[in-house]
């Protein structure tokens, strides 16, 4: 952690003037052909949101185009989402399957085992940000092989945290960003068995 000793700049920045990545313009673009599917936009209104939602610049102007869409509008808002908590003391944990990514992921273990998959996940973000923290457990972290994986803090007692996800990139997947803390335990980033993607 970083302190400058500027109190000006302590709180949060404004959400609506981050930048978006093109794959946050994608996932909402794919939202307003759900709306167009469900009635509550005409294919004009769905021409000109989409060339709004490819142009915008921050959150506020992608999601500008979602705001008067009901239920939609809570779901999908870029950026308003909560963070994904995964916790134990001593039992197991798993995240596998098809499930939809998060832009954070918050991983507490103390003695049990937490296991995440990403194999078959759906991820509308460029970035993703895990915080894994270990007791004497372990943090199994398992990603496709194109993603990225940057650790970002590493710090263990007696314990280990290592990334053995080494495959070269593919620029157009994923970037996770891990900041692991260990214990006595593990945090373990790797790819999926065997050969296949």
């Amino acid at each position: 952690m970083v302190d400058d000793g500027d109190e000006q700049h302590s709180g949060p920045p404004d959400s609506r003037m981050l930048r978006v990545s093109d794959a946050e313009r994608r996932h909402v673009v794919g939202v307003l052909e759900k709306a167009v599917g469900q009635g509550l936009l005409t294919l004009e209104e769905f021409s000109a949101r989409t060339d709004r939602a490819l142009s915008a610049q921050t959150r506020g102007e992608l999601n500008s185009v979602l705001i008067d869409l009901p239920d939609i509008r809570h779901r999908e808002l870029v950026g308003t989402e909560q963070p994904l908590v995964l916790s134990t003391g001593a039992g197991t944990v798993r995240q596998h399957g098809r499930w939809t990514v998060p832009r954070t992921i918050k991983a507490e273990c103390g003695m049990g085992t937490i296991s995440i998959d990403f194999t078959t996940a759906v991820c509308p973000h460029s970035e993703v940000s895990l915080h894994a923290t270990v007791g004497a457990g372990t943090v199994t972290v398992i990603v496709p092989r194109g993603w990225t994986v940057v650790l970002v803090e590493a710090i263990s007692r007696s314990g280990s945290v290592v990334n053995k996800a080494t495959d070269p990139p593919d620029p157009t997947m994923p970037v996770l960003r891990v900041y692991g803390r260990s214990g006595m335990g593990t945090v373990r980033i790797r790819h999926p068995r065997g050969r296949g993607r």
